[in-house]
């Protein structure tokens, strides 16, 4: 009897310590305290729209007293997450922004696990049928410009990770209704992992904002993982080679501008193609940073590899679109 308690003791006590060791792994690599909320003068609403025949869903966020032919910014979710985990991610900066600059911001939610972009692998598709996302992203856009009267002609998109991808594929399908796009964590995909079919010969502005130490998407192109093991996405560009790829999409024929600035102790690299005073891809490289948004507000899980709280990506991104914007 005293084995057999020997024994259960034992076996308790290992127990016990492999959940409090992957409770700390989690804590470790997973786990990130969400920011604090900002105060906001508008408000954040929930809302749906039919498209392809589905109910699709979006949360917006407008300002108070925005005036009417104000921009309006979508901004997209990574794979399988929602409006609210990224409004989270970002910091709820583009909200802190629209409050400053006066626009709209529209989160549109992916019906699927990811969101139908360009690559030739992912979960987007429901009862055998891929889903629309572009239609859905077009008719969401043109909703709330009748709803919000926002201007036509200053709609743009962002997102991170797959919210990125779908952004890129946004710049090639869907170039006249989107004047710019930033696309956050993503690249271009090599061509036997692409099936987009560009819209004529540009006339997007595109943003690629990647860092050099990004775990999924690799910055030196190659497989898009986690770990080598899970979320497999076929292989893409590298960073300068997908920026490259909308200059010459864009026609752009004059060398880039280059420089590099220490933000707040993070180096960062921005390559700058332009056309004229309307037409401009830009690559930001976040040295030493990995998947996802730098900003003040929020540091990402260690899994997602160095979270970087300098430069603000929301803000270079406004800035972006800024300039293509009039």
């Amino acid at each position: 009897m005293k084995r057999v308690l020997r024994w259960f003791a034992w076996s308790l006590l290992g127990l016990l310590s492999l959940i409090a060791l992957c409770g700390a792994l989690f804590a470790y690599f997973i786990y990130s305290p969400a920011p604090v909320r900002p105060a906001l003068s508008g408000a954040v609403q929930k809302g749906s729209i039919e498209a392809g025949g589905i109910k699709r869903t979006y949360v917006s966020y407008v300002p108070r007293d925005l005036p009417k032919g104000a921009p309006l910014i979508l901004v997209m979710h990574g794979s399988g997450q929602s409006a609210e985990d990224i409004r989270v991610e970002t910091g709820y900066g583009f909200e802190r922004l629209a409050d400053q600059h006066g626009f709209a911001i529209a989160y549109p939610e992916s019906y699927s696990f990811d969101w139908n972009d360009c690559g030739k692998i992912g979960d987007y598709q429901v009862n055998g049928r891929d889903i629309d996302d572009v239609g859905f992203l077009n008719a969401l856009t043109d909703k709330l410009i009748i709803d919000l009267g926002t201007d036509k002609n200053r709609v743009f998109a962002t997102g991170v990770s797959a919210g990125g991808f779908m952004s890129l594929r946004l710049a090639l399908e869907s170039p006249a209704r989107f004047r710019a796009v930033a696309a956050v964590s993503a690249s271009v995909q090599v061509p036997q992992n692409f099936r987009c079919k560009p819209a004529g010969t540009g006339g997007t502005s595109v943003m690629i904002m990647n860092g050099t130490k990004d775990p999924l998407v690799p910055y030196n192109g190659g497989e898009v993982n986690l770990l080598g093991l899970f979320y497999k996405c076929g292989d893409v560009l590298n960073a300068r080679a997908s920026a490259q790829y909308f200059a010459d999409l864009n026609k752009i024929t004059t060398a880039p501008a280059e420089q590099t600035t220490a933000i707040s102790g993070v180096n960062v690299g921005q390559v700058s193609w332009k056309r004229d005073a309307r037409t401009e891809v830009e690559l930001v490289t976040i040295h030493g940073g990995g998947h996802g948004l730098p900003q003040p507000y929020y540091r990402r899980a260690r899994l997602l590899g160095p979270s970087p709280m300098a430069p603000n990506g929301a803000e270079m991104i406004w800035e972006f679109f800024e300039q293509q914007g009039w």
